[in-house]
């Protein structure tokens, strides 16, 4: 007999990963948790990167331990991760490079940098984003700034989740959760900021398409379901910034209610209609 819906979902942090199992029996969502693997930042001649290949061979073994599960009717697979961090793609499809961690040192300077063009209260104004060193504006202005090749070779920027899911099925998109945590997106208008590129000489046609949590990114490709043992499912986005997912998971109702997101980094805050970009919260930071 065939059990209750059921969802795949990998959280990606940085410093491990797991997988866990979604069932829908009546009006209650039970998890359980089907494989837990490190995340571990490789030193490459002093720079950090993200070991991809490890993780995505994590996550196909996670696939491929639901896939041994009898009688699940597995719907489709998410992926959420850490913020900020990106992958460059060539013209081909191929991984220019491991994707550098927001822990390297390559961005020093460059919020100094970054704020002699522009004022810290204009970057505040468009994009409502706390000046932070790793966020993924300041990594790729370290790339403009020391001439980096790699910027000129790339095609695509797809940051972790959208990572994992081109993979997984060969579409390329960028969900609204990480595209906020970029130091990029300007919330009013609900796209890239083009102002911001243009400043920092950061190639704009590198960026991709924003999808809302929710959207069928594409399914399985047809060589990853057959290494798994699944079918070619759906790949959805959730909120793929995984405080984003945290927080929609808070148990609650109404709008009385603010919550603290513990993990790597530890995070309060509000669900609001609008964001709230003022001066006053630029400078309560």
């Amino acid at each position: 007999m065939v059990e209750s819906d059921s969802f795949l979902a990998f959280d990606l942090g940085a410093e491990s990963g797991r997988a866990i199992l979604g069932e829908l029996r009546g009006d209650k969502l039970v998890l359980s948790e089907l494989r837990r693997f490190p995340n571990r930042m490789l030193d490459a001649g002093g720079s950090l990167h993200w070991n991809i290949p490890e993780l995505l061979e994590n996550i196909k073994q996670g696939m491929a331990a639901a896939s041994s599960i009898d009688d699940l009717n597995l719907r489709s697979v998410g992926v959420d991760a850490w913020g900020v961090d990106f992958g460059l793609l060539a013209s081909d499809g191929s991984l220019l490079e491991l994707p550098h961690t927001y822990r390297d040192s390559r961005t020093e300077g460059t919020v100094e940098d970054v704020l002699n063009r522009i004022p810290a209260e204009k970057l505040y104004e468009l994009t409502g984003c706390q000046v932070l060193r790793i966020n993924t504006i300041f990594q790729l202005y370290s790339m403009v700034r020391d001439k980096s090749p790699l910027l000129g070779d790339a095609r695509y920027l797809l940051f972790i989740p959208d990572l994992f899911n081109y993979f997984l099925t060969g579409e390329k998109k960028t969900e609204f959760t990480f595209a906020t945590t970029s130091g990029l997106y300007n919330p009013r208008s609900a796209s890239w900021e083009d102002k911001l590129f243009d400043a920092l000489e950061i190639p704009r046609a590198i960026m991709q398409e924003i999808v809302f949590p929710g959207t069928e990114v594409g399914t399985l490709r047809e060589q990853v379901a057959s290494e798994t043992g699944l079918d070619r499912l759906p790949v959805v986005a959730p909120a793929t910034h995984d405080t984003g997912s945290a927080v929609a998971a808070v148990p609650v109702a109404g709008n009385d209610w603010a919550f603290i997101s513990s993990g790597t980094w530890s995070l309060m805050g509000i669900e609001v209609k609008e964001p709230i970009i003022t001066e006053k919260a630029r400078k309560s930071e």
